[in-house]
């Protein structure tokens, strides 16, 4: 093995002590930032104990430099050059020694357990463990928040937890070992000086104690300020199509600057929060140095300590005064990352309001019998949208929904499909409670294509497989070419280069037409081959070209499937075996296109109101 692959491979196993991937079995993160930090910690003790052992001895080396150096002057003061080294040899090579081994093996192991060890595997362990839990939130969750303030959450939260426990374990805590070991120095050579720096130790922790509470409170209001601002950013650029269409009077412009604003005023607090501290903190040092120098010279004027205990002593106290500047940069992060911990955790730590059962069990592929018995459902308000719904669905039925803007159609599929849970009743499926099945194998038993296609910023290839992924590249192909995609798919390239089934399609599918993103999500329902159709206006993007090429398949992919479809546009409805109509959650009407536009009721209204509809011959030909 070469060199550079031998260094390679004890890197490797060096980076490889924190699995990132490693989980437990809670379900829910803890809510509270501490205990978020130590559920956390407790999964890389090892590394965090090390750690710790090595900040202590980064701490104890600084002293004993500083105290080497006053040996050194009292040496070099005493001593006659001709004879130094031979004399003093022995302890010049230790000195040596700690300056040049003993200090730099300390300060790179530091290093390494920080950098190698802990950033890369810890930090990706809290996120790959937040993004855990937040993935399995229900829909809702997500209407509530922006995606980009989400995912800065989680990536922000892994960070702030990492650097929280790095700080204290290393920066603190070094800081800590050197002033317990300079004091006991200081007190070596006067007692005074050591209740010199005892009491500006004592006023440091007071001002942690009084004035780092407002700092706290400004770091947490400046990260959730940032939070919004990001996510008013992000939610800008996603939608930018609507921006450059409908955003004349620059509204996108106050509305960004707004949330800048808000992020703007909680800097300039928390910065001056950070002036406060600083201000006090340099007053506190000027008098710790101005003492402990005077009493030191008072004793060298009396003869009752050395040049070298000055320059020992000096050393010390300008140490203390540059850490203290630098810990206290190093407890207005640690504020920080608290802060950003606390604020993450409101997102992340988060109990779903849809789980599944303890005893839920696994769905077999389903033959597609649906019931709708006594069904509530109100978005958690007093009343409205669903209330006493009953409907049966046999197996191999299609079945439209049908109705005015608001009658419940939506709900009723995203209770079906389990988005959300009923607040009354019950659905059933094959018999069975959806609410006794795992989640992931009720929605195995869809297959949805909706009006607005959901496209990931992958491949095409990807995102036709994403119901299926272990489909062949020839099963992918066929499934887009009975979605009339292929001759399209084969003509698209991205800035990349990649072209076909590789080229990637943008965020949401950006760089594809309507109707292009339409027919993916069409090829992508056909692979998946659900039991269970699920059509939201499926074809309402497509030109009639298409529409009625792509009709032919979906009409032999419905064949012994349960399908519910979802239209305003009836025509595309009107050849179903049943269409329900309803009006304010309720069914109100219930039969064939025929019977209902003979009954004179809603939906002869509806289909009245559409362009006229199409002939009874054409009709009967669908």
């Amino acid at each position: 093995m070469t060199e550079s692959g031998i260094s390679e491979r004890i890197w490797r196993r060096v980076e490889g002590v924190i699995n990132p991937f490693q989980d437990t079995e809670e379900e829910v993160l803890p809510r509270d930032a501490w205990r978020f930090i130590l559920y956390f910690a407790r999964q890389a003790k090892g590394p965090f104990i090390l750690l710790l052992i090595t900040g202590g001895l980064v701490g104890a080396v600084d002293a004993g430099l500083y105290w080497s150096i006053g040996w050194l002057v009292d040496l070099l003061d005493s001593a006659e050059p001709a004879t130094l080294f031979a004399e003093h040899w022995p302890e010049l090579v230790g000195l040596l020694l700690l300056v040049f081994v003993i200090r730099a093996a300390v300060m790179v192991g530091a290093a390494i357990v920080e950098q190698q060890i802990i950033v890369p595997g810890f930090f990706a362990m809290v996120r790959w463990q937040a993004f855990r839990r937040v993935i399995e939130q229900p829909y809702e969750f997500y209407q509530n928040d922006f995606a980009g303030r989400i995912a800065t959450k989680i990536m922000q939260g892994g960070e702030a937890v990492g650097d929280f426990i790095v700080s204290v374990l290393q920066s603190i805590w070094s800081f800590l070992t050197f002033v317990i070991l300079a004091t006991t120095l200081l007190v070596a050579l006067d007692p005074l000086m050591g209740l010199v720096v005892a009491l500006w130790f004592g006023g440091y922790l007071m001002i942690i104690r009084f004035l780092l509470p407002r700092l706290r409170r400004a770091g947490r209001a400046t990260a959730d300020q940032r939070s919004i601002f990001n996510g008013r950013l992000v939610d800008a650029f996603t939608n930018i199509m609507a921006v450059k269409l409908f955003d004349s009077g620059r509204r996108e412009h106050a509305f960004v600057r707004d949330g800048l604003e808000g992020f703007f005023q909680a800097v300039k607090r928390l910065t001056r929060a950070i002036t406060t501290v600083r201000a006090a903190v340099n007053f506190l040092n000027g008098a710790m140095m101005a003492a402990v120098g005077t009493i030191a010279v008072w004793n060298w004027s009396q003869g009752t300590i050395s040049t070298g205990a000055i320059a020992a002593a000096l050393g010390l106290v300008f140490r203390l005064n540059n850490m203290s500047g630098w810990m206290m940069f190093n407890i207005n992060g640690l504020i920080r990352s608290y802060a950003t911990i606390q604020d993450a955790t409101g997102t992340i730590s988060v109990e779903p309001a849809i789980r599944d059962a303890e005893n839920a069990v696994e769905a077999q592929r389903a033959d597609g019998d649906i019931r709708f018995e006594n069904v509530s459902f109100h978005y958690g308000k007093g009343g409205g949208v669903v209330d006493g719904f009953n409907l049966h669905i046999r197996p191999g039925e299609r079945v439209a929904l049908v109705g005015p803007s608001g009658a419940g159609k939506t709900t009723i599929v995203n209770l079906l499909l389990r988005l959300f849970d009923v607040e009354g009743g019950r659905i059933l499926l094959d018999g069975q409670d959806i609410r006794q099945l795992t989640q992931g194998s009720l929605r195995a038993q869809f297959g949805v294509v909706s009006q607005e296609p959901m496209l990931m910023h992958r491949s095409i290839r990807d995102n036709i497989a994403y119901g299926r992924p272990g489909a062949s590249d020839e099963e992918i192909v066929l499934a887009a070419k009975r979605a009339e995609a292929h001759d399209f798919i084969m003509g698209v390239s991205d800035p990349k280069g990649r072209t076909g089934y590789q080229a990637h399609v943008g965020e949401r599918g950006v760089k594809l037409s309507g109707g292009q993103r339409q027919r993916i999500a069409i090829a992508r329902m056909m692979l998946k081959n659900a039991p269970v159709l699920i059509l939201d206006e499926a074809t309402s993007a497509l030109d009639s070209e298409v529409e009625a090429a792509i009709q032919d398949n979906l009409q032999r992919m419905m064949e012994g499937k349960t399908v519910i479809a979802v239209a305003h546009r009836l025509s595309t409805i009107a050849a179903l075996d049943r269409l329900v109509v309803l009006d304010e959650g309720r069914i109100v009407e219930d039969g064939s296109h025929d019977e209902l536009v003979a009954r004179g009721g809603l939906y002869a209204q509806l289909w009245k109101r559409q362009s006229g509809g199409f002939l009874p011959g054409r009709v009967a030909a669908e």
